[in-house]
């Protein structure tokens, strides 16, 4: 057959694209399901049995995904051509090979004798794993028996030892491509609780370890491996990142509803997969130390908790507590000893609580409800105690509404997890700022609920209100506790909104706050709840320049609560009052300006700070004494922060009238990096004491604030202060109009020269 193929230095196509030659020469049929995939296997053996004729001393081997007879649509070919040392070896191996790079396909291929391979996959534990899979495609069938049964036994008699090295290997990939379970374009194939880790799971069984491949698990596989089926029909090649414009397409072969639905479902098979190996490494360290122990039984019994004992490096059940009918909180204890002790609790223990631990009564006794606060506040063991009892069951006996919330995807990049795990986080998050607030417990339970209205229509802070208050009331909290539980989630965006968008100087702001928050009690509570559901969130959440703006927004409304008298705006800065003009200073993340004419200041160095690459966070403007006055909070829109001297220079040219410096920044196309969605604007009339906020709504691009800021002065407005809140890809600008701006026609005159500058 001649080659139509390019191929490189190893004899693969290169970009992994499906080649027409592969259904023309090889007939592989599409589809999905494990019958499209048996009947793939098949036509791939069908044509590598006419490349290779029967004979003995030779045996063509398949493994990875055709041995298990397991092929995606576009698979490569792993394979192996065994010899029993016969001549000619090379020249037959080059008959096989190249008709399959001529058919479009990717190939691993090796040429071994049985014990080169059985070496090979001594000091390779990856081999090891590889030959567990082969399987006998065509020639010596005893020849083949003797590799699969020898390379077995070998890894039955050292799994036990090869498992850490493994294991370390495993953990490396995981933090290369995530978990699955929680991304939003995962790997199906290497990330964790994908496709490789099953493979995982495989082995271990075969070592005799455990067994790590239970019914869910294996439901789990199939449907993942179905998910990769759809994601090559649908893309048309070997991919395996469930990347976000495929989803649907995907969702709609695998008759799922939408892409959410896919999102959902992988991220339930990613978790029960992750489950099942974390499982299973721990029954391998245990085999471990048995041995070391010179097989001399397990360890004792060691008793944590009432009713719960630690056995082996794992939680179980007292006999007690088996022996008599369990009451209620029963799973809730066992859930919170494990978090505190931080000890898995055992599948056998997991399993007979979904069985037989009977359902909290409402509202719970407070037993239960002791033991959710320990839990929730057992710090870093919240989390994987709390994913295990997720995975039997447990917790939907505790929150019949996490049902709803379980793997629910977040479309923001600024968000890490789905939103269940979010909650659980949030929850460990708050527990780092228990003993900053005086109901540390309500604290716990709000960070817990803070996101249950997300995915209902309408605003999520408010549509949670009475989900969370339901909630609190079944676990048994009174009726004033509950009321600050719905204070907590209604009020969970308040501080960081305030402090983002608006001026924290004007009277207006802190009287605002102060009204809604009633109490420094409760401004605490949610001190404590915005920083916890930040860190939750992302390290795109939060940055030291938010977190001291939502620390001064607090420290004024405490002052305002505690005195009844609203604290005085912040003196200028005194070195801009004194000296001639103009003034510039820089001061770590601040830059500040005075100039004798304030028209137009504002625009001017926003211009300039973005020629530098600087983003402005916030921006104030006023007049004393005679002089202009601009005050900026910046940051590096990337990079390091730009050399000072000519950002210095820049300024003060720029603010002494030479237009030549902005002329710079009108001259480039800056493109705007957002979802694409029309830019509005929306007025705040009540918002400040003596001014109109008009609030920008828009996708972010550099020099945004120069260009809006110009069409303001341009369109005769006054910008006292403004405010600059990125959320991802978009921004949220408030500016403050002096004036009052009552005109209808005169605001959208003005919208409309702010919206023509976006």
């Amino acid at each position: 057959m001649t080659s139509l193929i390019k191929k490189d230095a190893s004899g693969n196509t290169g970009d992994g694209d499906a080649n027409p030659l592969i259904n023309e020469v090889v007939g592989v049929p599409g589809g999905i399901g494990e019958a499209a995939r048996l009947a793939r296997a098949a036509s791939y053996d069908t044509f590598l049995r006419g490349l290779l004729p029967a004979q003995d001393g030779v045996a063509l081997l398949a493994v990875g995904g055709l041995g298990r007879r397991q092929c995606a649509p576009y698979s490569d070919l792993d394979l192996v051509l065994l010899h029993a040392g016969v001549p000619g070896t090379n020249e037959l191996a080059a008959s096989i090979w190249y008709p399959i790079w001529d058919a479009g396909l990717r190939l691993d291929h090796s040429v071994r004798t049985v014990a080169e391979a059985l070496s090979v996959a001594q000091d390779d534990v990856k081999v090891a794993l590889g030959l567990l899979d082969a399987r006998l495609v065509v020639g010596d069938q005893t020849l083949a028996d003797a590799l699969s049964r020898t390379a077995a036994d070998h890894w039955r008699r050292t799994a036990v030892r090869h498992l850490p090295g493994l294991r370390e290997v495993t953990t490396a990939r995981w933090q290369a491509h995530g978990e699955l379970a929680f991304l939003l374009e995962g790997d199906l194939k290497e990330a964790a609780g994908g496709l490789r880790d099953v493979g995982l799971l495989r082995a271990i069984s075969a070592a005799g370890i455990t067994d790590a491949l239970r019914p869910a698990v294996r439901a789990a596989h199939l449907r993942l491996l179905d998910t990769r089926d759809a994601l090559h029909q649908q893309v048309g090649r070997r991919v395996d990142r469930l990347v976000a414009q495929e989803r649907d397409g995907v969702a709609a072969l695998l008759g799922l509803e939408d892409g959410d639905a896919l999102l959902r479902r992988v991220a339930g098979d990613a978790r029960t997969v992750s489950h099942a190996l974390d499982d299973a490494f721990r029954a391998a360290d245990r085999l471990r130390s048995d041995r070391s122990r010179g097989g001399n039984g397990r360890s004792a019994r060691r008793p944590v908790a009432r009713d719960v004992v630690e056995h082996d490096g794992e939680l179980v059940l007292a006999r007690t507590a088996i022996g008599a009918r369990p009451d209620p909180s029963l799973s809730l204890r066992v859930a919170a000893a494990a978090a505190t002790t931080r000890l898995p609790i055992a599948r056998a223990t997991c399993e007979w609580l979904a069985a037989y631990c009977p359902p909290l009564p409402a509202p719970w006794p407070a037993e239960a409800r002791a033991a959710l606060t320990t839990l929730l506040g057992a710090g870093a063991g919240l989390v994987p105690a709390w994913e295990t009892c997720d995975r039997y069951g447990l917790v939907d006996g505790w929150l019949p509404e996490w049902t709803r919330l379980r793997s629910l995807p977040q479309h923001n990049p600024v968000h890490r997890y789905t939103l269940d795990r979010h909650l659980v986080q949030a929850a460990h998050e708050a527990s780092r700022h228990a003993r900053e607030v005086e109901r540390p417990d309500l604290l716990l339970i709000g960070a817990l609920l803070h996101d249950v209205g997300k995915g209902l229509p309408g605003d999520h802070s408010t549509v949670g209100v009475p989900l969370a208050q339901a909630v609190a009331t079944r676990i048994g909290l009174p009726p004033s506790e509950v009321e600050l539980i719905g204070t907590l989630v209604r009020l969970h965006l308040l501080l960081p909104d305030v402090a983002t968008r608006r001026d924290l100087s004007d009277p207006v702001t802190i009287a605002s706050v102060a009204e809604a928050v009633g109490n420094t009690g409760t401004l605490d509570l949610l001190h404590a709840l915005v920083r916890a559901d930040a860190a939750a969130t992302g390290p795109a959440a939060w940055s030291d320049w938010k977190g001291r703006l939502v620390a001064e927004l607090v420290a004024r409304v405490r002052t305002a609560l505690d005195t009844g008298v609203l604290p005085e705006p912040p003196a200028p800065d005194p070195a801009l009052l004194a000296g001639p003009l103009p003034v510039v200073h820089l001061t770590g993340d601040r830059v500040s300006v005075a100039a004798a004419d304030r028209r137009g200041l504002l625009a001017t160095v926003a211009g300039c700070l973005a020629l530098h690459r600087l983003e402005v966070i916030s921006a104030d403007a006023s007049v004393v004494d005679g002089r202009a006055l601009v005050e900026c909070r910046v940051q590096p829109r990337y990079g390091l922060p730009p050399d000072p001297v000519p950002l210095r220079a820049d300024l003060r040219r720029a603010v002494g009238g030479d237009v030549s410096v902005t002329q710079r920044l009108r001259g480039r196309a800056l493109a705007a990096r957002g979802s694409g969605a029309a830019p509005r604007v929306v007025w705040h009339r009540e918002a400040a004491t003596d001014a109109v906020l008009l609030e920008l709504r828009a996708a972010d691009a550099a020099g945004l604030l120069y260009r809006v800021a110009c069409a303001l002065d341009e369109a005769g407005a006054l910008v006292r202060a403004a405010r600059i809140s990125t959320l991802g890809a978009d921004v949220v600008d408030a500016f403050y109009l002096v004036g009052g701006w009552p005109d209808d026609e005169t605001r959208a005159r003005l919208e409309e020269a702010v919206l023509a500058a976006v």
